[in-house]
């Protein structure tokens, strides 16, 4: 078993406050979206499933879908609502609604999940990775669960032991995803405390760090670009 870091902690309530500064992500974004459409690579065409985070729903992630869907991906949401945080209940209905999308396409599914979305892509990979060709998280918190994330009061609250979800997590290890991983964090993430969202464990994982609030991550030209360069990167390219 791999030492835990002791680094590992929830954002600060300082990061949490710089995630306001969504509104100026949000702005850049907006006025910046004609060009990163002509500047990014296009799609094949390939189905490419964007998970929610933990209490937001499809409507979160609709500006990220919209522009993959202009480079030409058949990009769609989960469909599942909510995020409400059940995990086992949602990775079964999200193992679901990939098999279904991959039996209606007769293709494999591009998987890209935001925090806690992040997460449960991950899982639906580990679990039927004849569904998926690569995941690409955003600011997933891989260790730990909820544990060294903003929400943990909530958890908490709920009575939820952290401590029971973290071992949890971390049994579920012992079936390695062999998928490609693309992991997308930022060390200025007020939300997911950026250590958790490094994967130290799967066989077939690449790092990418960003400049980016947690909010940002699915409103921020920087990261835009970054998902469709790796949505669009082959496996031999991968490699080189």
């Amino acid at each position: 078993m791999a030492r835990p870091d002791r680094r590992l902690a929830p954002p600060s309530r300082l990061a949490l406050l710089g995630e306001a500064r969504i509104a100026v992500e949000w702005a850049a974004m907006r006025l910046t979206l004609p060009r990163l459409r002509r500047s990014s690579p296009r799609g094949d065409g390939s189905p490419v499933l964007v998970a929610p985070g933990f209490a937001t729903d499809d409507g979160w992630t609709e500006s990220l879908r919209g522009f993959l869907g202009s480079l030409g991906w058949d990009a769609r949401g989960w469909g599942l609502g909510r995020n409400h945080g059940r995990v086992p209940a949602l990775i079964e209905a999200l193992v679901e609604r990939a098999a279904a999308i991959a039996g209606e396409t007769g293709l494999p599914l591009r998987l890209v999940g935001w925090s806690l979305g992040g997460f449960l892509a991950r899982e639906v990979a580990r679990e039927r990775p004849d569904l998926v060709t690569r995941v690409v998280t955003l600011g997933a918190p891989v260790v730990g669960g909820p544990k060294y994330t903003a929400s943990a009061p909530i958890y908490v609250r709920k009575g939820h032991d952290l401590d029971r979800i973290e071992a949890e997590v971390e049994a579920r290890e012992a079936a390695p995803i062999r998928v490609p991983i693309e992991a997308v964090y930022s060390r200025s993430d007020g939300v997911v405390g950026w250590r958790a969202c490094l994967d130290r464990r799967s066989p077939d994982v690449r790092h990418h760090e960003v400049v980016s609030s947690h909010l940002g991550l699915v409103a921020s030209p920087a990261v835009f670009r970054l998902v469709a360069s790796l949505l669009a990167t082959t496996a031999g390219e991968r490699m080189a």
